[in-house]
């Protein structure tokens, strides 16, 4: 098990901090992310809570899995690797271009 933890289903008003001082409560928090919106700089209401070991990560998942914060329950488990997402695509499957120098001729 890994010591990342996924935490979903956060208000918008929830912040780091608020979120590291109640994760503290399960032990040593390494590190606290908070995913926001690339445009509007938003949460997008999930994080991630990377804890000192897997055991204080587990003690966490316990304590906080379903847990109340700011009126939401709260989803928290193991983060999963993030997955290929692959290099650039020049094909994102829209309307093809036409190429005049291959017409037919009748």
């Amino acid at each position: 098990m890994d010591a990342k933890l996924y935490v979903g289903n956060l208000s918008f008003e929830t912040t780091e901090q608020g979120l590291r001082e109640l994760f503290m409560q399960a032990g040593n928090v390494v590190s606290v992310a908070l995913i926001k919106d690339r445009d509007s700089g938003r949460s997008k209401g999930f994080g991630f809570v990377e804890m000192g070991s897997q055991s204080e990560a587990q003690k966490a998942i316990s304590m906080f899995n379903s847990y109340t914060l700011n009126d939401r329950q709260l989803t928290v488990n193991v983060a999963r690797p993030r997955e290929e997402r692959g290099g650039f695509r020049q094909d994102r499957g829209g309307p093809r271009k036409r190429d005049n120098n291959n017409r037919r001729r009748y």
